[in-house]
């Protein structure tokens, strides 16, 4: 497996409008004595990033509106021949900010939509209104021909929503949709008692992949659930057919699971590189160390690279190579990030093919 950085989540802003339960960085409208990066900062990082490297990033927070900047900062990543994407709650966007997309050249935008009705999705988000904003955002992206995909957090309180989520995201006009699995980190934490238990983890999972395998209008995944990858491959052989997944161009690709600190990473707002947005482990400081030192030579990215040095389960496993267990969760329920994945009920050896742990 090549380790190039291909997806990077950059936090833009602490600061957030809304202040949802799973918030893996627990953001708040006002925060005092952290301000946000300038300008001059952005435009560094960019320049250092692609000067070795040609991910998709993604703008992210908090809530990345709130920055007065962020399309001059999408613009100038633009023009560097980053390919930029925004994600946003949705409730702040307009038509200005349709301009101002377009404009930036921002090639896709993410939404998330939590339920299939307003009081799910506002009860998630702790916002009356929520719903009805994204709603008005997509009517927008689909006014002003903005693509556009969307995220779904799962956990006791919507997930049997999971169908409708889809098939109202799928009504909407999406490019994808995005089915993650909760790592309970920041606000998140909170939700621990809501986790998805693992009997119907696999049943979700097993759900999605046969509605995945029949799908030819929108790109659906789910993410943080790295174990979807062997149970694709076990269900396929059962089935006696090779499962073909749709990709989009701006999209990490590939079939592999955890993607933690080998095809992508997290840029939080103080410019520590996280191996993914759920996991709060810093691999070195962009506003200290180059990006391609921290990437080719941190000490925590090669041994997320080292499959074999994973414990129990997951060093055992025969799908370690395209599963590889959610690094994060595994550092947030036993704070030892090579530990087996948590949620994941696979004996290895239970198979007979082997062909995919090369």
């Amino acid at each position: 497996m090549d380790f190039e950085a291909k997806w990077i989540a950059w936090e833009t802003t602490r600061r957030c409008n809304l202040k949802c339960v799973h918030c893996r960085s627990s953001s708040e409208l006002e925060v005092h004595g952290h301000p946000d990066f300038s300008f001059e900062q952005a435009t560094s990082i960019l320049d250092d990033i692609s000067s070795y490297a040609n991910p998709v990033m993604v703008l992210s927070g908090g809530e990345p509106l709130l920055r007065d900047d962020i399309f001059d900062i999408a613009r100038y990543g633009s023009d560097k021949g980053l390919r930029m994407c925004l994600a946003t709650n949705g409730t702040l966007v307009n038509e200005e900010t349709c301009r101002q997309i377009k404009t930036a050249d921002i090639k896709m935008v993410s939404l998330s939509l939590d339920g299939a009705q307003a009081k799910t999705h506002d009860n998630f988000r702790n916002q009356a209104g929520a719903f009805d904003g994204t709603m008005r955002a997509i009517e927008l992206f689909n006014r002003h021909d903005i693509p556009f995909l969307v995220n779904s957090s799962l956990t006791l309180r919507n997930k049997d929503e999971v169908p409708d989520i889809f098939k109202l995201v799928k009504s909407l006009g999406a490019t994808a949709w995005y089915m993650f699995m909760i790592v309970p980190t920041g606000r998140g934490e909170d939700v621990m008692d809501e986790l998805i238990p693992e009997s119907l983890y696999n049943e979700i999972l097993e759900w999605h992949y046969q509605v995945e395998k029949q799908e030819q209008e929108i790109l659906m995944r789910p993410t943080c659930a790295p174990h979807y990858y062997r149970i694709v491959r076990q269900k396929a052989k059962e089935e006696g057919e090779r499962f073909k997944r749709r990709n989009l161009n701006f999209s990490t690709g590939g079939s592999k699971g955890c993607l933690a600190g080998q095809l992508i990473c997290l840029i939080d707002v103080d410019g520590e590189v996280l191996p993914c947005s759920y996991f709060p482990k810093s691999a070195g400081n962009i506003h200290q160390v180059r990006f391609k030192e921290i990437w080719e030579h941190s000490d925590l990215f090669l041994k997320l690279r080292d499959f074999k040095g994973y414990k129990d389960n997951c060093g055992r496993c025969e799908y370690v190579n395209v599963c590889g267990g959610c690094r994060a969760r595994a550092y947030a329920m036993t704070g030892d990030y090579l530990a087996q994945e948590p949620f994941c009920s696979y004996e290895p050896g239970k198979t007979d093919n082997h062909e995919e742990a090369g």
